[in-house]
């Protein structure tokens, strides 16, 4: 992930709008932000989860994705309502990327979701991987959620620090959950938790 003011937590580790500040961090002049769709970006998106699979540990896959599996991708994205925003450049390449989705897919998780960000290599060091995440904190917001989870690897630094400077808190890290480029790899949680929703409910 890449990396405006960092956000802290209020009582009860819950993090308000107040404590976020501005949700949406300064992206690079010139990008524009925009709704992706299938027929628009899964071709970019696809490039950014191989090219990540491919040479880091940000994707636990070892085999590049197909794009019958960015139809499938898509199709769950749309059926759970959960919004995949990017940037594009002035010349309409997409820069980066961030969604969430499901944490478990058991009803009482309802108000939980896990969420990603992957920026184009290209484009790294902008303060992409910053605005993204502020505003898919923001979409969480209005839709009501309550926990984000981002299950980041042990050793990728830069990720972390920028899930702490927005807010997040480490919740666990799983030791030896994967294993690629002939190493075990730990996977760490980190959670940050929203003051919404106003009146959660069962089922």
């Amino acid at each position: 992930m890449g990396a405006a003011t960092a956000g802290t937590l209020g009582r009860a580790g819950v993090a308000t709008m107040r404590d976020m500040g501005n949700p949406a961090a300064t992206p690079p002049a010139g990008a524009v932000l925009v709704e992706c769709s299938h027929a628009r970006h899964a071709e970019a998106i696809l490039a950014i989860f191989n090219d990540a699979i491919l040479h880091s540990t940000a994707l636990y896959d070892y085999h590049p994705r197909t794009a019958a599996a960015m139809q499938a991708w898509f199709h769950a994205k749309q059926a759970g309502g959960y919004p995949v925003l990017g940037y594009e450049d002035g010349r309409g390449r997409l820069m980066g990327f961030a969604s969430y989705g499901a944490f478990r897919p058991y009803p009482a998780n309802k108000y939980t979701v896990e969420h990603s960000v992957y920026i184009d290599g290209r484009f790294r060091g902008q303060g992409l991987g910053e605005a993204l995440l502020r505003l898919i904190i923001e979409r969480a917001r209005q839709a009501q959620l309550h926990v984000l989870v981002g299950g980041i690897d042990a050793a990728n630094a830069p990720s972390i620090h920028l899930h702490e400077k927005l807010g997040f808190v480490h919740a666990g890290t799983i030791r030896h959950a994967g294993f690629k480029f002939g190493r075990w790899l730990d996977l760490a949680f980190y959670q940050l938790t929203l003051d919404t929703p106003a009146q959660p409910v069962d089922g």
